[in-house]
């Protein structure tokens, strides 16, 4: 296999797509802008050096397909769309990984692979223009909710359906991408991790067991402007108060569960040095990976609310902003993605995703899914200092590849069944 892969490919292609798509502050891959269309024809050329068939589905998706002996497939995916001023690896390593597995599998079977092999760029993954993840991905999945994305427009209020309309992609049609997933036996995604567990642990490969389900809400404390002088501190009913003890505990409840809790923004009103504050509005972003736990967490955020609205003698409301539960990846792939690590690299782990992946819209639509993590530099990404060691992004295509090859053998055995 080894003679065949060639990872510094891999390596140097990341490098010229950084050069082609990206400036001092990062990658400026946005999905549907000309970068992103610049992106893709750049893809589109690499693709066409190899026997595959290439189309772009009715969401937008790229895909690449080299045909097997048998007609189920083995679906790899990536995006190549970023954030503005992203960082050079987030989405694309995933994909050019899956063309170097592509190259590696053409060579070794002589352009016949035992299972149809399917490559996949899905179409904005990031929802940095629009503010809808997994756009893509969830129009295949058919969990897209239509209503809520036909409304959806960018900053200079140029509407999500237009914009598609721009690179012929028709909005009332994406579902019908559908039945790309017809076929699909497995789905396999390589990422870095945007974290910094596997850094602080000092591994440079993860199996990852799923991603995380999210409760994010807003919640708006109401209580009575009145004159910063006049007022005694006791006579006060001050929403702010009752949202800074919020802020406190949210981190006691993560602890208490073994979840994530973020609050992530705050306004206030009438937002004036001289007034107590008459509403405060913050909203908070709760993850877990056990869907018990998550519920619990989000009671106890309610009960805490109801206790410092009570104290401070201001009411409370709240607005669920977006919800999606748990996604567990298969337990024969996680064993797999496992033994590809161990045999790349010697050490194996496994953590959960916080961060949401088209990998979790795949697993939805009932494909057998998992993904593969490669360390961070600082833990960071979304951000032009996003990095990873050189010899950590060969590793992880070559156990990518690894995984890959024993997944084709487990759909193999499956068929035999």
């Amino acid at each position: 296999m080894s003679n065949f892969l060639q990872p510094k490919r891999t390596i140097a292609e990341l490098k010229e797509l950084r050069s082609l798509t990206g400036d001092e502050n990062g990658a400026q891959r946005v999905a549907f802008t000309n970068m992103w269309t610049t992106t893709r024809a750049w893809l589109r050329k690499k693709l066409e050096e190899l026997p595959v068939e290439i189309h772009s589905d009715e969401a937008g998706n790229l895909w690449a397909m080299l045909k097997g002996e048998s007609e189920r497939e083995l679906l790899i995916g990536g995006h190549m769309d970023s954030v503005p001023n992203g960082g050079w690896l987030d989405g694309c390593l995933n994909v050019m990984a899956g063309v170097e597995i592509l190259r590696r599998i053409h060579a070794q079977y002589g352009g016949k692979p035992p299972v149809t092999v399917r490559l996949v760029d899905w179409a904005d993954e990031e929802g940095a223009r629009f503010g809808k993840s997994l756009f893509g991905s969830s129009a295949c999945s058919g969990t897209l909710n239509m209503e809520e994305a036909r409304g959806l427009k960018d900053r200079d209020g140029v509407r999500l359906s237009d914009a598609l309309k721009q690179v012929g992609v028709d909005f009332e049609r994406v579902k019908e991408s559908g039945k790309e997933l017809k076929k699909a036996a497995a789905y396999l995604e390589l990422h870095i991790e945007q974290g910094p567990v596997l850094l602080d642990l000092d591994l440079p490969l993860g199996a990852v067991l799923g991603t995380f389900g999210v409760e994010r809400h807003a919640i708006t404390f109401h209580g009575q402007a009145a004159h910063s002088g006049s007022t005694p501190m006791n006579r006060r009913k001050d929403a702010f108060l009752a949202a800074g003890k919020m802020s406190q505990e949210i981190y006691k409840i993560a602890e208490r569960n073994g979840g994530v809790c973020t609050i992530g923004s705050c306004t206030t009103k009438p937002g004036i040095v001289t007034s107590v504050v008459e509403e405060c509005r913050i909203t908070l972003d709760q993850r877990h990976l056990d869907a018990a736990a998550l519920a619990k967490m989000l009671r106890e955020a309610k009960a805490a609310s109801e206790r410092f609205a009570t104290e401070g003698k201001v009411k409370v409301s709240w607005d669920r902003l977006w919800q999606i539960e748990p996604v567990l990846f298969n337990n024969d792939l996680i064993g797999l993605c496992d033994e590809a690590i161990g045999e790349t690299c010697g050490k194996k782990y496994r953590l959960p995703s916080g961060p949401l992946h088209d990998a979790a819209e795949v697993a939805r639509a009932g494909v057998p899914t998992v993904m593969m993590f490669v360390q961070s530099l600082h833990g960071i990404s979304h951000n032009k200092i996003e990095d990873t060691k050189e010899e950590h992004l060969e590793l992880c295509v070559r156990a990518f590849d690894g995984l890959a090859e024993k997944t084709m053998i487990w759909l193999q055995r499956k068929a035999q069944k």
